[in-house]
């Protein structure tokens, strides 16, 4: 998908419109400043999609950081905790 890129001041002057094509045409709009790229406005349906990509890779991340640690500890077995309580 394309993506348009507006200066900081152009974009000041037409947000409304730059709303209107992002909400209705299912444009990108990034706002730079001097080439350097400052903002993106995306459409309610690209950033559902960014928050469901992103809670998916943290969750990810998480998983494989569990998994590391529970190769990394010391397994007791449950008989041996059990004696140890007295049970």
């Amino acid at each position: 998908m394309d993506v348009t890129r507006i200066g900081a001041s152009e974009a000041r002057g037409s947000f409304p419109e730059i709303v209107n094509r992002v909400a209705y045409g299912g444009e990108r709009v990034v706002v730079e400043r001097r080439g350097k790229k400052l903002a993106a406005v995306v459409s309610m349906e690209d950033l559902r999609l960014l928050e469901s990509l992103a809670a998916k890779e943290e969750d990810r991340i998480d998983t494989e950081e569990s998994r590391k640690n529970l190769a990394d500890e010391e397994r007791v077995p449950w008989r041996e905790i059990k004696e140890g309580r007295g049970l």
